[in-house]
């Protein structure tokens, strides 16, 4: 993802829930949100997003609340074989 980010690790988003924060990352980081999410708007099956280490798919996925301070992982999954 880093190569969306102009090659920053760590970047900073706002928004009530992980959706608006993916969409403040696209007016950022144009082109983002079609890496993590698919035509439908839902993230990829490919595209792990963790909020404080808890996968927000067993909590309420792209509306899964935020709050200041809270840590927003993103890690695409790996396959090989």
């Amino acid at each position: 993802m880093r190569k969306m980010t102009n090659e920053q690790e760590v970047v900073q988003a706002t928004g009530a829930n992980i959706g608006e924060l993916i969409d403040d990352l696209e007016r950022s980081f144009p082109g983002i949100k079609e890496r993590l999410c698919d035509q439908e708007g839902n993230v990829r099956r490919f595209v792990n997003i963790f909020l404080n280490d808890e996968d927000i798919r067993f909590l309420e996925d792209k509306a899964t609340a935020v709050k200041a301070g809270d840590e927003i992982s993103i890690v695409p999954a790996i396959a090989g074989g």
